[in-house]
């Protein structure tokens, strides 16, 4: 592609070495796209008549075609060194020279930038309807939780009791958050980097705008130097990955901890266990602690994409290469995950009489009686103390506050009345937490009416999801 400068041949093992088709082939589908949009730009600049528009184009799709059947084994005997020499040594071996007039007014540097783009683009529609799936697993799971209850815990130690609901609408929250910032990102790098040439833009008078709205980006980039070198979309894309993997990440390790016989709240899935080559009766919790484990990658491809941007100078460098293996495999990595995870969360199973059982003693009420005690005209620092001196009362008796007398509980304060007894039931203590955002019955049906409009709304992409899908496949 570059040779006619040099006389003598690279070193083998360089030569090897530096190729990136090995790698960034999962890019086919891209760079034939936006080879398309490029034959239509020099169609309409008259570089390319009507009809080598039509055979280049026609040519383009039956190599994309052809990849998607072929895969591997078409790689494997390809002697191309990135995916731009891939695609147009088999669009010459389809029509001849013709093919190599595609490379006019254009460069690698722009080409890798604007197929990247669309990667990333896809991959976000793709990894949004996953999330969807998850999330409305997880809406569906609250809906059938209705008002069975569970402990939170705050230093992971148990706390107040809470709805299974609220607890599951949570992740609903997180998951939500990072679809917001991956449709962020894809909002943002949705600007057509063709024509911006090497580093200075093209050199013929080519109308930009046509392969921008061929390709469905918002417009052309605005500079050709920052276009051809950025990747700041790249790094986003990663970190909001990492996002995604701390999510699902912490919400593994909750359901580990909850299958352990010492919590008992969950039946893991045996579909998604395994078990033990030694102890016949183990059941391992092996996919929520794989999905703790993948987060390392998707953090580490952000951290190896942020050092490799560090200190680069205008504009594109070889060094950016390093940014395309950290993304694929980061992509890949996130798409199985919480794919998994979605049909995870529909199968799991809430032991939920353990769950109440395990709100029902250890005080648990202690924060509603310390309320009741406000609503009596106490103040909170005071009641906070009267209600520590009963729990320690209590378990030094070796019972709950609901179980004292009234004397008894007259002995922490004269406020105390037999209307305590209905303040720190368990469905009163869910109650008194009656704001936004809080635990109390009505609101946390509100919030998971709410939650399930919201989850719909991701979901409607799947329009898109499947134009991803099918730009996707193969890769």
């Amino acid at each position: 592609m570059w040779s006619g400068r040099f006389r003598e041949p690279l070193d083998t093992t360089f030569d090897h070495w530096q190729r990136s088709f090995r790698f960034d082939q999962a890019l086919v589908r891209q760079e034939a796209a936006a080879s398309k949009a490029h034959a239509r730009a020099l169609n309409a600049a008259q570089i390319l008549t009507d009809a080598e528009f039509v055979t280049i184009t026609d040519a383009l799709d039956g190599i994309t075609a052809r990849f998607a059947q072929l895969g591997a084994a078409e790689s494997i005997e390809a002697d191309a060194e990135d995916i731009h020499h891939f695609v147009e040594m088999k669009l010459v071996e389809a029509i001849g020279d013709l093919g190599l007039k595609l490379h006019t007014g254009r460069s690698r540097n722009e080409q890798i930038a604007t197929d990247l783009r669309l990667y990333i683009r896809d991959t976000i529609a793709i990894l949004q309807g996953h999330m969807a799936a998850w999330a409305g697993a997880l809406v569906e799971q609250a809906k059938a939780a209705g008002e069975a209850v569970m402990p939170s815990y705050t230093h992971l130690q148990r706390a107040e009791p809470v709805l299974v609901a609220h607890w599951l609408l949570a992740y609903v929250e997180m998951i939500l958050r990072d679809a917001s910032r991956l449709e962020d990102c894809a909002r943002r790098l949705n600007y057509c980097p063709l024509g911006s040439g090497p580093i200075a833009g093209a050199t013929l008078a080519l109308d930009r705008s046509i392969a921008s709205q061929e390709l469905g980006f918002l417009a052309p980039t605005s500079n050709s130097m920052d276009a051809t070198s950025d990747r700041d979309f790249v790094l986003e894309y990663l970190q909001a990955l990492t996002m995604v993997g701390i999510h699902a990440s912490r919400f593994s390790e909750e359901m580990t901890l909850f299958a352990t016989a010492e919590f008992g709240f969950v039946d893991l899935p045996e579909a998604f266990s395994t078990g033990s080559s030694a102890m016949p009766q183990k059941k391992n919790p092996d996919l929520t602690e794989l999905i703790r484990a993948k987060v390392g990658r998707l953090n580490g491809a952000a951290q190896t994409v942020t050092l490799l941007l560090k200190g680069l100078p205008l504009a594109y460098n070889k060094d950016m290469q390093e940014t395309q293996e950290p993304t694929f495999e980061a992509s890949r990595t996130a798409l199985i995950m919480v794919e998994l995870l979605a049909k995870f969360s529909r199968a799991v199973n809430f032991r939920q009489e353990r769950m109440r059982a395990a709100c029902e003693t250890g005080y648990m009420n202690a924060m509603a009686a310390a309320t009741y005690l406000v609503y009596k005209g106490v103040p909170f620092r005071k009641a906070h103390e009267k209600i520590g001196n009963a729990v320690r009362y209590c378990l030094e008796k070796g019972c709950e506050l609901g179980d004292l007398s009234l004397d008894e509980l007259k002995e922490f304060g004269p406020e105390f009345d037999q209307d305590f007894y209905a303040a720190v039931t368990l469905e009163a203590t869910l109650d008194c937490h009656d704001v936004i955002g809080g635990t109390a019955r009505t609101r946390v049906h509100e919030a998971l009416a709410a939650a399930d409009e919201r989850v719909k709304k991701l979901a409607n992409l799947n329009g898109k999801v499947q134009v991803a899908e099918a730009v996707h496949a193969g890769a």
